[in-house]
């Protein structure tokens, strides 16, 4: 896993996402999830892109589950933008690179 990409869990998330003053994407996201799995070297791809405008982070639903339960997330992967501390949108499931590079540009 890259340095890039900042793994949060419920008692950091507000601190590292709500209290963010960039654009946080917010990967929800499971060992056992194939798709989890084939999204995550684009993820990688989109955080050395945007370098230090967007902070892209990690939640996993299995050890966190307060957060998760909070925003509703019934299927994952689920990618969710936080912009100044407040959700700006949310994206389900696996999606070519160039989708969810226009999902993130269109917050920025």
């Amino acid at each position: 896993m890259s340095d890039l990409i900042k793994h949060v869990s419920d008692a950091s998330f507000e601190a590292d996402v709500l209290q963010s003053d960039k654009l946080v994407l917010v990967d929800y996201w499971a060992e056992w999830c194939g798709p989890c799995k084939a999204i995550a070297p684009v993820l990688e791809e989109l955080a050395k892109e945007y370098g230090a405008s967007v902070q892209i982070t990690k939640m996993n639903v299995d050890e966190n589950r307060a957060i998760p339960a909070k925003f509703g997330i019934r299927g994952i992967p689920t990618l969710m933008l936080f912009k100044n501390g407040q959700f700006a949108d949310t994206l389900v499931g696996n999606h070519p690179k160039a989708k969810i590079k226009a999902f993130v540009d269109a917050q920025l």
